[in-house]
C-alpha cells in the first residue's frame, strides 16, 4: 500500500502525545516504517505480530528508522478508524494502570523490557490473570476485549511499537483505579500528565 509522506506526517502531528524532543526519526524511514505494517494489516493481527516479529528481531534498524528515545512518550505514527501505530517509550520504573482498548493490540518490543498483567471484568472491577514479561525482540497481543496493566521495571527506557486494531484515540476507553480498582473513563489529558511526570522524576 502506498501512503502520502502528508497522510502519515498529518497524523503524526494531530495525535502526537509527546513532543518531537522525545524521539528522532527521518520522515523517509517512518513512512517505509509504517507501509509495511500497514500492508501487514492485510492479514489481520497475525499478519501484524509476525511483521512485529520481523522488526523486533533488528533494533538497530527500528532506532534508524525512528530515532534513539530520549524521554518517555507517545508518537503516533499513524491513525485512521482501521488501524493505530505508536511508536510508546516507557520511562524508567513507569507504572500504567489496568486499562482496556475496545480493539485488539500488538506489542513489539526494541529495547528494555515491558511487564504486562492481564486482567479480566469482574462487575465494575478487574482482577488479575496473568502476566507476561516482554523483552527486545519480544511480541505480546491483547484481544479486543483485553485489558492489562504496563510496568517498565528497569532504571532506562523501554521502547516499543504498538498497533492498535482500530482508533487508539477514539473515546469510548476505560482504566481501573486506587486501591479498589474501581472502573473510571480513560483519560488521554491523564496519559499524558503521567508521562510528564515519569519523565520529571528522572530529570529526561
Amino acid at each position: 500500500m502506498n501512503l502520502s509522506r502528508r497522510k502519515v506526517l498529518a497524523a503524526t502531528a494531530a495525535a502526537a502525545v509527546a513532543g518531537p524532543t522525545a524521539f528522532g526519526s527521518t520522515d523517509d524511514e517512518v513512512e517505509k516504517l509504517v507501509s509495511r505494517i500497514r500492508d501487514a494489516y492485510a492479514d489481520g493481527q497475525p499478519g501484524v505480530e509476525e511483521m512485529l516479529r520481523e522488526l523486533a528481531s533488528q533494533p538497530a534498524r527500528i532506532v534508524d528508522a525512528l530515532g534513539e528515545p530520549a524521554k518517555g512518550g507517545i508518537r503516533s505514527l499513524y491513525n485512521d478508524p482501521d488501524i493505530t501505530i505508536l511508536n510508546i517509550v516507557w520511562a524508567p520504573l513507569m507504572v500504567l494502570r489496568p486499562h482496556d482498548h475496545n480493539m485488539w493490540a500488538s506489542i513489539g518490543v526494541y529495547g528494555g523490557r515491558e511487564d504486562n498483567v492481564y486482567w479480566q471484568r469482574t462487575g465494575n472491577t478487574v482482577e488479575a490473570i496473568g502476566a507476561k514479561s516482554l523483552g527486545r525482540g519480544d511480541v505480546g497481543s491483547l484481544a479486543e476485549d483485553g485489558v492489562h496493566s504496563v510496568i517498565n521495571p528497569i532504571q532506562k527506557l523501554t521502547a516499543a511499537i504498538h498497533v492498535y486494531g482500530g482508533d487508539f484515540f477514539a473515546p469510548g476507553r476505560s482504566q481501573w483505579m486506587g486501591e479498589e480498582l474501581e472502573k473510571a473513563p480513560f483519560s488521554q489529558t491523564g496519559l499524558v500528565k503521567h508521562f510528564m511526570e515519569s519523565n520529571e522524576r528522572f530529570q529526561l
